[in-house]
């Protein structure tokens, strides 16, 4: 708490104290005390100039324009469009209509669906072991995200897999 600051009378000296001394060491210009922070204005100029600087490189005439973004497997391919179609959703729909276009190939050149008996007792054609593997594919990578989450690398390798088994012992 401040004491009451007594104004001398005329013809008097007022008495002058010395504040304690801060940590810094520093003095402040304008009423001699010692300050605990200085910023130089040229550090502060070169440390905001660090923030600005890639900014300034792209030019003035890029201002308020967009910045151009890299690939994004969720961005959407076209954001009008009624479905939210992304270059990872597109990836999986032609995966799946290749297969078929396989499956149709195949069943041209071999009728029949080349059936079998498995390691599960079913008796499968191709056309089952496509549908095993992707009702599998879909289990996997819900299950995946439900108990782990993201990345989504390793159920892909797990589904990959999965596939395999299923085409060569189902």
């Amino acid at each position: 708490m401040m004491s009451p600051t007594r104004i001398p009378a005329a013809g008097q000296r007022a008495a002058v104290t010395a504040a304690p001394p801060l940590p810094s060491g520093e003095r402040d210009g304008v009423r001699g005390k010692q300050r605990r922070h200085v910023r130089a204005p040229a550090a502060t100029f070169l440390a905001s100039l660090t923030f600005a600087l890639p900014a300034l490189a792209e030019g003035w005439g890029n201002v308020g324009k967009e910045a151009q973004k890299g690939f994004s497997w969720t961005a959407p391919l076209w954001p009008e469009f009624w479905m939210a179609w992304t270059p990872a959703t597109l990836a999986v729909f032609l995966g799946i209509f290749a297969a078929m276009g396989v499956l149709t190939v195949l069943e041209i050149r071999r009728p029949g669906g080349d059936e079998r008996n498995g390691v599960l007792g079913l008796t499968t054609t191709r056309g089952d072991r496509l549908f095993i593997t992707l009702l599998g594919t879909s289990y996997i990578f819900l299950a995946w995200l439900g108990l782990v989450g993201m990345p989504l690398w390793w159920p892909l390798a797990l589904a990959i897999l999965w596939g395999v088994f299923t085409f060569w012992k189902v």
